[in-house]
């Protein structure tokens, strides 16, 4: 499988990166109708956060399977989880092409997709064939037309139909890509959301199901540490960080006016890792271990998963170095972690 991909990658790299992300999930969905091996991963691989017990630490990042579509082929490449999404309440285009764009020699992209969602209806539909075996989560938001005070009303309505589907829940306030979205991280703001929400919970007998927060990695360590006192205090089961950054000095000089050039949007991949660790850093040590935290941002190796849950991190998440490195990236990145695992054993 590597190999594979590693041939027919520079043929991928020739088309927009919309459309080689279409012919990815044609071909995925091609894939799934044969049988698909189940993965065998070392039983030492096993996490528990949040309630739940996962094979792997290691999950697929929401972004990538949006409308939940090829969950069956997540799984036979051996992830612990996959979180679906974003997922709005009512279906939307997402924002004009081009809006994907990819940085190969600095192992990045940008993305400015708008929350391009089927409808929160079409993918619960959908999650109910769901391969058993798999942790699923959903990850909402709100459409780009509800104003910010709203938000609560979007997000009780994906949650009523997406939360009985999957085993966990996150609340994505954070994409850059939704004018006013971010506004929703504020502490007036996001105290009433996790409170709707937690309440629309319980109202449905789904306490015992997580609920977590994804945030941005361009919030003041002050701003990191106010969110995380109303977490704590909320009740929510904990949080993902980070989302994709709107800082353009993560990249080089040399391809900098080639990225001002494509226009808004997000950057994500191997030049975030430094920026999303020490937010994650901070939200560690705010959090002293009142809640878990999921690594998520510039991961992209064995190493890189290793260190996020040294830090503290109780899983991690990848999205942007598998369209690099392909499906042989997540059988790499566990036989790493066994390896390091082994090394630093007496």
């Amino acid at each position: 499988m590597p190999n594979l991909y590693r041939l027919i990658r520079p043929l991928l790299f020739c088309l927009d990166a919309e459309r080689a992300h279409n012919l990815g999930f044609w071909t995925g969905a091609l894939a799934q109708r044969l049988p698909l091996p189940d993965p065998e991963l070392a039983p030492t691989l096993t996490a528990d956060a949040f309630g739940l017990r996962f094979p792997s630490p290691l999950g697929l990042a929401a972004g990538l399977d949006k409308g939940a579509e090829l969950l069956p082929f997540w799984k036979s490449l051996g992830f612990g989880h996959v979180e679906i999404g974003t997922i709005t309440p009512r279906p939307q285009p997402g924002n004009p092409r081009p809006r994907l764009f990819r940085l190969p020699s600095e192992g990045m992209i940008l993305n400015r997709m708008g929350f391009n969602s089927e409808g929160a209806e079409v993918v619960a539909g959908r999650l109910k064939g769901r391969p058993s075996g798999l942790i699923v989560g959903g990850n909402l938001g709100k459409n780009k037309a509800t104003p910010e005070e709203n938000a609560l009303d979007d997000y009780a309505v994906a949650y009523r139909l997406i939360a009985p589907q999957v085993d966990y829940i996150a609340l994505n306030v954070s994409s850059p890509n939704t004018p006013g979205l971010r506004k929703l991280q504020a502490p007036a703001a996001l105290k009433p959301l996790l409170s709707g929400m937690l309440e629309l919970r319980k109202e449905m007998g789904l306490e015992a199901q997580p609920l977590l927060l994804k945030l941005a990695p361009d919030l003041a360590f002050e701003e990191l540490d106010a969110i995380v006192e109303v977490a704590v205090s909320s009740g929510i089961s904990g949080l993902i960080a980070t989302n994709t950054t709107l800082d353009r000095s993560i990249v080089s000089l040399e391809n900098h006016q080639k990225v001002e050039a494509w226009g808004p949007g997000g950057l994500s991949g191997k030049g975030l890792a430094a920026k999303a660790r020490a937010v994650r850093l901070r939200l560690l040590q705010a959090l002293k271990g009142r809640l878990p935290l999921v690594a998520c941002g510039g991961l992209g190796s064995g190493e890189d998963v290793a260190q996020a849950l040294a830090d503290g991190a109780a899983l991690a998440q990848i999205y942007t170095a598998l369209i690099f490195e392909g499906p042989g990236l997540v059988r790499r990145i566990h036989q790493e972690l066994l390896h390091l695992r082994s090394r630093s054993q007496p």
